[in-house]
């Protein structure tokens, strides 16, 4: 299923400049700001990539994308299907354990209204950062992003 390049796009990928900066990556798209406009609304909360507390923690998005303007509901939602998600979610993949501590890799997950679907991934070193291969990743929860899809 690739993208039609006749679609509207309202979200762009922000890809991230810091090999631990997903979720400041992930933010900026969904808000629709550069990487470091999302990095310096981060630093101004406290937050930082580099900070290892923050890698196993939702908190810290879910606040960055309040402070941008973005309504997310709180609580991860176990994944089940790529069909049963929301029109916009922030997807947690690559979920795996180091230490007994969880980590993952945030992406945007968006659904449009004439059903394209398509994820929006920051990860520097791919060669394309809106991926439809659904069946490479492998979410194990989301967050439900309140944006309406056009």
């Amino acid at each position: 299923m690739k993208p039609k390049s006749d679609l509207p796009m309202k979200w762009s990928p922000v890809v991230q400049e810091e090999a631990t900066g997903c979720g400041i990556a992930a933010s900026a798209a969904l808000a629709r700001i550069s990487y470091a406009e999302a990095k310096r609304v981060a630093a101004q909360m406290g937050i930082s990539a580099a900070d290892k507390r923050l890698w196993s923690s939702t908190d810290w998005v879910v606040g960055l994308l309040g402070e941008l303007g973005i309504g997310v509901q709180p609580d991860p939602v176990p994944f089940t299907a790529w069909h049963d998600l929301p029109d916009c979610a922030l997807l947690a993949i690559k979920w795996h354990l180091e230490n007994d501590r969880p980590f993952w890799h945030w992406v945007v997950f968006i659904r449009q209204a004439d059903g394209q679907a398509y994820v929006l991934d920051s990860k520097a070193t791919l060669k394309q950062h809106l991926r439809t291969d659904f069946g490479r990743m492998k979410p194990k929860w989301f967050l439900n992003v309140a944006l309406e899809v056009i």
